[in-house]
């Protein structure tokens, strides 16, 4: 829950983005810059703070998860211009870095041995449900309830209240050992077995997750400037659109060999991709959130393939840094493009961007297709 619960708060302005542009002046780049400061500082949370649930202990560092997504939401109840939204969204994007290294770590070291595919789905897609889940919450609460620019901050600063108090009685699983402050110096971990699924796995990690930074700096403004709609809840329909279909990645990559999931996933990616471009073209939200939905099932099957070739080749002291390398990876693969993006729409418009992205989802089909490969204990 409280996994989860840190991206529910961080999807919560989403749906506010077009409002934030026709009431307070924030612009296209300025929103991709918001979202870019959110991967940035999840990056740094990931490969700086990365491993001190080692030391510390689990449960401490995913309380201070938690204590900091709760601030994050609290600043979004002043944003009046970009700088508390860039601010808001740089604690949420830190609080993200560390709930994907020391959550996603207590949720594998207390996983049931019984159903090991609910552990994988929660890694691989716990992060993008959460996400889903606060854009359309988010979203209904801006459109229908009372003081649209307040309420959905409040009820996720509840929701992780909740989740802070369940995190406090829950059992440690780590014990606490020294080397507090070596583990902040940013050490990649990568168990050198693993190394032969890396560029299948990350080429899927990096192209899924640009797309999600695209649904989260450009969708909003995609809704209201291509398929004529200024609903909050069509925007949350949209970002989630890429985002809800992950959950059902993990049971469905639990039937294949981890290289054919990776090569399902990227053949659904590119036909998403190719979808998106031809919807913007036509003007059409219906299948603008159709071709998303299906983007989204294939990136939840390939991040769920991908966890399945890297994980086990990781002992449990290397669970914390190979979980904090695949989240760098994949948070660098929404901020950079998304960055390029962003200068890029003071020149070009959002049909010509969106094909750009088409582009990155062609190159990690080709890497996938030609290096994807199953573990020797995969059968």
């Amino acid at each position: 829950m409280a996994f989860v619960a840190v991206f529910v708060a961080g999807a919560t302005p989403i749906p506010l983005y077009d409002t934030y542009r026709t009431e307070n002046g924030v612009t296209n780049v300025d929103l991709s810059l918001v979202a870019v400061c959110y991967f940035v500082c999840a990056i740094f949370g990931l490969l700086v703070l990365g491993r001190l649930s080692n030391h510390l202990g689990r449960k401490p560092v995913s309380m201070a998860a938690v204590a900091i997504a709760i601030l994050g939401c609290l600043v979004y109840l002043v944003v009046d211009e970009v700088a508390p939204l860039l601010v808001g969204r740089g604690l949420q994007g830190l609080a993200a870095g560390v709930a994907s290294s020391a959550i996603a770590a207590f949720v594998v070291d207390t996983g049931p041995a019984k159903h090991r595919w609910l552990v994988t789905s929660i890694t691989s897609a716990g992060a993008t449900v959460g996400l889903a889940i606060g854009a359309f919450g988010a979203g209904a609460l801006v459109d229908f309830a009372p003081l649209p620019r307040l309420l959905s901050y409040l009820a996720a600063t509840v929701l992780l209240g909740i989740a802070f108090v369940l995190l406090a009685t829950s059992t440690e699983t780590v014990l606490r050992r020294p080397g507090v402050f070596a583990s902040v110096r940013p050490r990649l971990g990568l168990p050198v077995t693993a190394r032969p699924f890396v560029p299948a796995a990350f080429s899927v990690f990096i192209a899924t997750w640009a797309y999600g930074g695209y649904f989260q700096a450009f969708g909003p403004s995609v809704a209201a400037d291509y398929l004529h709609s200024s609903s909050a809840l069509v925007a949350a329909a949209i970002f989630a659109s890429w985002m809800a279909p992950g959950v059902f990645g993990g049971p469905i990559a639990d039937r294949m060999r981890p290289a054919t999931a990776l090569r399902i996933s990227m053949i659904v990616v590119l036909i998403a991709a190719a979808g998106l471009v031809g919807a913007i073209f036509a003007g059409s939200a219906v299948l603008f959130v159709s071709f998303g939905v299906l983007g989204g099932l294939g990136m939840g099957i390939g991040t769920a393939g991908a966890m399945r070739s890297l994980l086990p080749a990781a002992a449990p002291s290397e669970r914390a840094g190979l979980l904090s390398l695949i989240y760098a990876a994949s948070y660098l693969g929404g901020a950079i493009p998304a960055l390029i993006a962003g200068q890029l729409s003071q020149v070009i418009d959002l049909f010509t961007i969106t094909a750009g992205y088409a582009a990155i989802a062609v190159a990690a089909f080709v890497i996938v297709m030609t290096t994807a490969r199953n573990p020797p204990e995969v059968r």
